[in-house]
């Protein structure tokens, strides 16, 4: 592989690396681990904040991460920046959805900071009725989701000074349009890119934040070009990060919306995808 120029990778983690289970199929920790002994670097380049970086995440090897849709850069053990909410607009956001009966938590890096009721919402999206259903509860105690487990519950003062972003689950009261309309000019408001959380589910994100500009910014800070670039994600808040990318490949699960501005479709994650795109773009060779 020495005559390969080497590459930098960016990769969306939820619904590319990892699946709704929260596991990393072991072709995808192969590959990315091969990957960079190829001499390849390789970027996470998600909308999670640094606090849902779980350690079964980084332990694969990464030289990096753009986190929070691309508010926050980290390469090596350095911070390029780090872009917050002010303390305005965050008590905007808690006053708005507790108002309303929103469950919501707010993204630092320090922690997930879980509003009131968002344990037992979350628990009946991912596990089912874990008061009535035996499977729903075995499921919650034999397959833990580790996403549940990371946040952080009980805060009674949610007005958070290190806020990258907020993310809410769909409510059977306040259409998404509705919440869109309350933060017009305030915040991006997007569709959620984590299907269990519900199609009126969202994030509210810092206006002028996206992955394409934090990949520039890194890349300038490097001094890599844009023509080493490859992308690989599943969602439409990758759809910057795949057009800006000279490679930008969308996963069998990915949108629609994605598949059609892709310069190429793997599989899912399910058939290990990001394990056939690294060997068809050139980063590792088959394994046996």
């Amino acid at each position: 592989m020495d005559s390969i120029k080497p590459k930098i990778v960016f990769i969306d983690i939820d619904g590319t690396l990892v699946d709704d289970d929260g596991s990393i199929p072991l072709s995808a920790q192969q590959a990315c681990k091969q990957a960079r002994k190829n001499g390849h670097l390789l970027y996470l380049c998600t909308g999670r904040s640094k606090a849902e970086i779980y350690d079964s995440i980084w332990e694969i090897g990464f030289d990096g991460l753009i986190g929070a849709g691309g508010g926050y850069v980290e390469y090596g053990s350095d911070v390029l920046y780090h872009k917050k909410v002010t303390a305005e607009d965050v008590r905007h956001m808690v006053d708005f959805f507790n108002e309303h009966g929103i469950d919501f938590y707010l993204e630092s890096n320090s922690a997930l900071y879980a509003s009131t009721h968002l344990q037992a919402h979350l628990e009946r999206r991912i596990y089912g009725d874990v008061d009535n259903e035996p499977a729903a509860r075995e499921k919650k105690e034999t397959k833990p989701h580790p996403f549940i487990a990371g946040l952080t519950y009980g805060e009674a003062d949610l007005y958070k000074e290190d806020v990258n972003k907020v993310c809410f689950l769909e409510s059977p009261i306040v259409p998404f349009e509705r919440i869109k309309q309350e933060f017009e000019g305030k915040f991006e408001v997007i569709q959620c890119t984590v299907p269990v959380f519900g199609e009126g589910s969202g994030e509210l994100m810092i206006p002028g934040i996206h992955k394409a500009i934090a990949i520039a910014d890194l890349l300038e800070h490097l001094g890599m070009s844009r023509e080493d670039t490859i992308a690989i994600g599943d969602g439409m808040n990758d759809a910057e990060m795949l057009e800006f990318c000279a490679v930008g490949i969308a996963m069998g699960n990915a949108k629609p919306g994605l598949k059609e501005i892709a310069d190429d479709i793997t599989y899912s994650v399910e058939e290990d995808g990001l394990y056939h795109s690294f060997v068809k773009h050139g980063l590792i060779e088959a394994m046996e």
